[in-house]
């Protein structure tokens, strides 16, 4: 924004009623636009693998799941961080904000109050179910990740015998092991998601009253679709019981409405909202640093590393299969980054 003034030479513009107000209709229909291409993306994945009249073939539902984890690993350091620094470096801040890389910091602090509240998630399940009289590693997400790290817990026990307390385990607390993954599993998708909606809200915000609408709104519609199967490939793979199975499908239409909402309400201020504003530039840098985190954290630890290097299947699949997974996944991330080009 700052740069962009600079190059125009037109005089900065710090205070309020800084959005234009042009293709004002086009603007509307971007609100129901936006809306499909994300709710689409969104419940594709998930549709896909909880139906059967999708009949979606195996490798096009890993496509969709490993691309979907590249393009939140993108948007994280190209739409977040980037954006978050530059609002927050913006000249019409006070100069104490250049003082300190605070975008960084609080990616950083995001990154960490994140990675503690799993934790503690965590902790908090594995307490539970041993008070139940059942083990269970934390490191994994479901019942067969007990060896996801190897049989390092049991140092004298043979593979025979570990495979045969992992079965007594599951089939004695399966009902109370399935409960309590459903809860620590929501928790990490609503972190996931909380850091997507701040982020959806504000290009909404931004699309609403950008002069360079036409361009943004076209790279919205990909970012959105794109990041959509991101969260949707996250939601899909949530293992619930039958009475948690709309957990998912609300979490893709909550993702397929915040944008539309943003920009619904640009539109309700558009003669008032600067996105170029000294507020409007501390608010939008510090959430987008906070969701940077966020989105960091769960793209590199929840899906790049449990998809992975943590995934007994990954790990044991073919040279091809694995090729083809990471060939999705830096599709994913390479399209996204190459989408900051122009948002």
């Amino acid at each position: 924004m700052v740069a962009r003034h600079e190059a125009e030479g037109e005089e900065l513009n710090c205070g309020s009623g800084g959005g234009a107000d042009t293709y004002f209709g086009l603007r509307v229909a971007s609100i129901f636009i936006i809306l499909v291409g994300s709710t689409a993306g969104a419940l594709f994945p998930v549709l896909a693998r909880r139906t059967r009249w999708l009949h979606v073939p195996k490798p096009v539902f890993d496509f969709a799941k490993y691309f979907g984890s590249g393009v939140i690993i993108a948007t994280s350091l190209i739409h977040l961080l980037e954006p978050a620094v530059d609002a927050l470096g913006s000249e019409c801040l006070d100069a104490s904000w250049s003082e300190y890389p605070y975008a960084f910091g609080l990616c950083l602090v995001s990154i960490f109050a994140i990675f503690i509240v799993e934790v503690a998630a965590f902790r908090w399940g594995t307490s539970k179910l041993a008070r139940l009289g059942v083990q269970h590693d934390a490191h994994g997400h479901n019942a067969g990740a007990h060896s996801a790290h190897g049989p390092e817990g049991h140092p004298s026990a043979s593979t025979k015998e570990i495979k045969s307390e992992l079965d007594s385990d599951v089939e004695s607390a399966s009902d109370v092991y399935v409960l309590d993954n459903a809860a620590t599993q929501i928790i990490g998708v609503a972190i996931l998601e909380f850091g997507v909606f701040l982020h959806s809200i504000l290009i909404g915000l931004t699309l609403a009253v950008d002069e360079d609408f036409k361009i943004l709104f076209v790279v919205l519609v990909f970012h959105q679709t794109f990041e959509g199967l991101g969260i949707g490939s996250r939601l899909a793979f949530l293992n619930l019981p039958p009475g948690y199975n709309w957990v998912a499908i609300a979490g893709a239409g909550l993702y397929g409405i915040t944008t539309p909402v943003g920009i619904a309400a640009g539109l309700g201020v558009r003669t008032t909202y600067n996105p170029g504003s000294t507020t409007a530039s501390i608010v939008s840098g510090v959430l987008d640093a906070i969701s940077a985190g966020i989105l960091l954290y769960t793209g590199l630890v929840e899906l790049l590393a449990h998809e992975f290097l943590f995934s007994k299947e990954m790990m044991k699949a073919s040279n091809g299969q694995l090729c083809y997974a990471i060939g999705c996944m830096m599709l994913g991330c390479g399209l996204m980054a190459l989408l900051g080009k122009w948002a």
